[in-house]
């Protein structure tokens, strides 16, 4: 078991989150290195992927919030943005913005084949 204790500030405001997390490694195996550098890549990933769904693609504009339906509209937006990853644009915000002007783009998209040679 291990405490993280998170100190931000932000606007002039700091505030203080604690979190508690739990491993099968021991205190030798698990250093305290090894902990923040597993919390640090995982809510890197989390932020990477939050950040495009909801900046990119307004997930928390969305009014859906109960049933299956919520679930389903995250799916969706989850291989939304697998797909806008596999374009050459600067920026995922630069293909919505080009496939919203060329939507015959986005249609080729999505049905045709992507190839799977390295």
């Amino acid at each position: 078991m291990f405490r993280l204790t998170r100190e931000r500030t932000a606007r002039g405001v700091t505030t203080v989150e604690v979190v508690y997390g739990l491993t099968s490694l021991t205190r030798t195996e698990a250093t305290a290195e090894d902990v923040l550098d597993f919390t640090r890549a995982h809510w890197g990933i989390e932020s990477r992927l939050h950040d495009v769904r909801d900046v990119t693609l307004g997930e928390d504009k969305c009014r859906v919030r109960r049933g299956q339906s919520a679930r389903v509209l995250a799916s969706l937006r989850n291989v939304a943005v697998h797909l806008l990853r596999r374009e050459d644009d600067p920026s995922l915000a630069a293909t919505t913005r080009r496939l919203a002007a060329f939507p015959h783009q986005a249609v080729a998209m999505i049905t045709t084949p992507a190839s799977i040679s390295a």
